[in-house]
């Protein structure tokens, strides 16, 4: 597995200033080389779409760029493992995800960076500048703020709305874990699973487990003061609906015979000790980026036969949303769906755990810098360069979202 933890700072400054600042660009997809193409591309040739929109503004999809076209949005209140660094710095990521979105799916996205004074303002903005969109994905936004925004831009527009932080991390998480459930060889509805982090991640990873199949009573939420459970006054409604009637108070009181950790929190929050009080055939998943909750190594070694994955590249078992953003947002797209709903996120599930169970293509061993790899405990998810994700995970998804419209 290539190694890519030792990037130095100047390399990675480097590669976004030169040859020219900023990682993305706007060509045109037309010809402009005459006068005609002049005229065709701007006064008069542009009347008559203009006309044709104003009368059905379904057209808007057949004469430009919106049912292509993705907003990457964010005020700068949770950017990767920095926090809140404001929206202007986390324009970097925004353009990031741009790259992934059409590297991937061919889409073409505004990476937009809000500065707000309030969650209704943000609202106001998105709402506002929705029109020029056929998708939106909501970024780096802090918890609770991020539920309220993403349940008002559905309700207000009816095109697909989709917090990544949320619901892509669900979705791969959940591919995953299904994929380590049947090599340790149990069953998601009978596991026991701690979830370290009741942000954005933990709940819609929960919420996505559920309905997968686990059972809700059998996952301990952990947040920053303890195991959420019903006798704490101190819950937002989004906390409140995991607060389970349990005598467990602290992690690593919750930890204690798990089968699963799935940590979407900090990184160094959890010990060997801790690992090593989970059940045999423990499932360790460490989310936090860059530096995991607890060191893979750590973790093997407390619970050998364990399973361990991270949201780093240079490990096993990648966790990273990159896998099913673009094809969702593809698969929906081509639907001209009005929501992503949680039909959508399960059909990229299943699509998704059951690639990791296809022979892996040797262009994807090259890219990847080793000889072998298969459907195993190093190997429950597919690779980001696998030529097959789109074809195998996009029409799935459509296929789901069509179901909307018929």
């Amino acid at each position: 597995m290539n190694d890519h933890s030792d990037i130095s700072s100047q390399q990675a400054l480097d590669y976004h200033e030169l040859p020219r600042p900023g990682k993305i660009s706007i060509q045109p997809t037309k010809p402009f080389t005459t006068s005609l193409d002049l005229s065709l591309a701007y006064t008069p040739g542009v009347a008559e779409p203009v006309r044709r929109i104003h009368e059905n503004p379904e057209n808007a999809y057949r004469y430009t760029n919106k049912g292509n076209l993705v907003a990457v949005i964010t005020d700068g209140s949770a950017v990767l493992g920095l926090g809140r660094v404001g929206a202007l710095a986390g324009k970097p990521v925004m353009e990031g995800k741009a790259v992934l979105f059409k590297r991937f799916a061919d889409i073409d996205v505004f990476d937009i960076e809000v500065n707000a004074p309030s969650t209704e303002a943000f609202i106001e903005t998105v709402v506002n500048i929705a029109p020029t969109f056929g998708g939106i994905n909501l970024e780096d936004i802090a918890a609770p703020a991020c539920f309220v925004i993403e349940q008002a831009l559905r309700d207000r527009l009816e095109i697909p709305i989709f917090h990544d932080d949320q619901h892509g991390t669900a979705v791969i998480t959940c591919a995953g874990l299904i994929n380590a459930l049947e090599i340790q060889g149990k069953r998601i509805e009978d596991v026991r699973i701690v979830v370290l982090g009741a942000g954005a991640a933990g709940i819609a990873t929960s919420k996505l487990l559920i309905a997968r199949g686990a059972m809700k009573q059998n996952i301990v939420m952990v947040d920053s003061r303890g195991v959420i459970h019903t006798g704490r006054d101190d819950l937002n409604i989004y906390k409140e609906a995991f607060a389970i009637d349990t005598p467990l108070r602290t992690l690593d009181e919750a930890m204690l015979g798990a089968d699963v950790l799935i940590g979407v929190s900090g990184p160094s929050l959890v010990s060997k000790a801790m690992v090593k009080r989970m059940s045999k055939r423990a499932i360790v998943f460490a989310l936090s980026n860059p530096d995991p909750e607890i060191d893979p190594a750590d973790a093997y070694e407390a619970k050998p036969g364990s399973i361990i994955a991270t949201g780093r590249s240079d490990y096993p078992n990648q966790v990273n949303n990159a896998l099913c953003f673009p094809f969702i947002f593809r698969g929906a797209l081509n639907a001209r769906a009005r929501y992503i709903n949680q039909s959508i996120l399960l059909a990229a599930v299943d699509a998704l755990a059951s690639l990791a169970r296809e022979p892996v293509l040797p262009e994807v061993l090259e890219a990847y810098g080793v000889e072998q790899m298969e459907f195993g405990p190093d190997y429950i998810l597919p690779k980001q360069f696998d030529p097959r994700l789109f074809d195998w995970v996009v029409p799935k998804v459509e296929e789901a979202a069509r179901k909307q419209t018929d």
